[in-house]
């Protein structure tokens, strides 16, 4: 029985018979494949120097820019540089510092309250497990797996941001709802040797390239494997050259294509 692809607010594929889920899994990781090679050794645009700095850097990021977060952090740490020092902060102080960023209040009370919860439960150090991350207010999964992959070299999932989440529902591998629904799917069709790298890459990709507002297809080194080339927000952005963008069941011959390639050498 042949489904329909829904269409997506992204401009997914309409009226197309549901991809099988080993084309998908091709095509996801061969754009893995060209992420890494496009991004080699990427770094996090995030200014920390440990476990518990990153765990704050990453709480604070939500819904603001990295750049904003780097702008307050620099006085935060000065004055509150371990969870010692900021358990016993006054949530009002530490609002002050960060209140240039996206929901200062929140977080405010998450920074002291997290820094509590590290010393009361975990004997001051940052905790090495998910559910014990999750623990921790402010701590979601995607603040959790960051923590863990980058702090302590532990890779238990995919932090599913904005940009990832953006990006996999163009590329068709995902049709969920939520971020943490597009991991599991995420989950399912990449290798977990490769979940490491996909957060920090796609994030570049999604700033640098596949935007939110008119996403640079004429520079995209993946059209061949995207069934939203050109069509990304339902607006058709025209090559310029004037030329068609691939159409989905040629997206998905040439992910095929790739993976076999990829898989030969």
């Amino acid at each position: 029985m042949n489904h329909q692809h829904g269409g997506t607010k992204d401009g997914g594929e309409k009226d197309m018979p549901r991809e099988s889920k080993a084309s998908r899994r091709e095509r996801a990781v061969e754009f893995c494949r060209r992420m890494h090679e496009r991004y080699p050794g990427v770094q996090s645009a995030l200014d920390y120097h440990d476990p518990f700095t990153l765990t704050i850097c990453v709480m604070l990021s939500a819904q603001t820019t990295d750049a904003g977060v780097n702008r307050v952090t620099p006085e935060l740490f000065r004055r509150w540089p371990t969870p010692e020092a900021m358990a016993q902060a006054d949530p009002a102080e530490v609002g002050e510092v960060i209140h240039s960023i996206g929901f200062w209040r929140a977080k405010a009370a998450h920074c002291v309250e997290a820094s509590r919860m590290i010393m009361s439960d975990f004997g001051g150090e940052v905790p090495h497990t998910m559910e014990e991350l999750c623990r921790l207010p402010g701590v979601g999964r995607k603040t959790a797996n960051i923590v863990l992959n980058k702090a302590f070299g532990i890779c238990e999932g995919i932090a599913v941001d904005t940009h990832v989440f953006r990006i996999a529902t163009r590329l068709g591998l995902t049709r969920a709802s939520t971020p943490a629904a597009a991991e599991k799917d995420l989950l399912d069709l990449i290798p977990s040797d490769l979940w490491t790298y996909v957060n920090e890459e796609w994030i570049h990709f999604g700033r640098d390239t596949c935007t939110a507002q008119r996403p640079k297809c004429d520079a995209c080194p993946c059209v061949d494997i995207c069934p939203s080339a050109f069509k990304a927000n339902g607006k058709p952005n025209a090559r310029k050259s004037g030329s068609k963008a691939k159409s989905g069941t040629q997206a998905k011959a040439a992910g095929k294509a790739a993976a076999r390639k990829t898989e030969g050498r």
